[in-house]
């Protein structure tokens, strides 16, 4: 087995893994394998290994940050914003009639906005109210 097929093999066990760790983890979890599956389309092994990186620091929230930024959310008493739909991620909120938050530098996830749909914290991308992250 040469190296290069060696190295494709890894980059596809580990891009079949990562599907279920980001369910079972969210956040950059979750980025990281988005950026896998796309990397791969792309620039197949060697792309997936490069996405699955660039997915994870993308990510969102750390799964052991979310409890403190979920009491922080609370603490602030947002109203809520009613909305129709499920919430949850790659659902776009509208741009009118939601008050959209900055999300502390401590969380490490400035690019990202919050805000409250229906009593829950979601992250939202600012430049196209798409849901990033439902905070649980």
């Amino acid at each position: 087995m040469t190296k290069t097929s060696f190295l494709a093999s890894c980059a596809v066990a580990a891009m079949m893994a990562l599907p279920i760790a980001a369910h079972a983890q969210g956040g950059p979890a979750a980025g990281a394998a988005t950026g896998a599956v796309g990397g791969a389309i792309v620039g197949g092994p060697v792309g997936a290994a490069v996405g699955a990186t660039v997915g994870a620091v993308g990510g969102a929230i750390a799964d052991d940050a979310r409890p403190r930024f979920r009491s922080y959310v609370v603490e602030r008493r947002h109203p809520s914003y009613r909305y129709d739909r499920e919430v949850r991620v790659g659902a776009d909120l509208p741009s009118s009639g939601v008050t959209y938050y900055e999300v502390p530098r401590e969380y490490g996830v400035t690019n990202y906005r919050y805000t409250v749909v229906n009593d829950r914290a979601v992250l939202v991308d600012p430049g196209t109210h798409r849901i990033v992250q439902v905070i649980d």
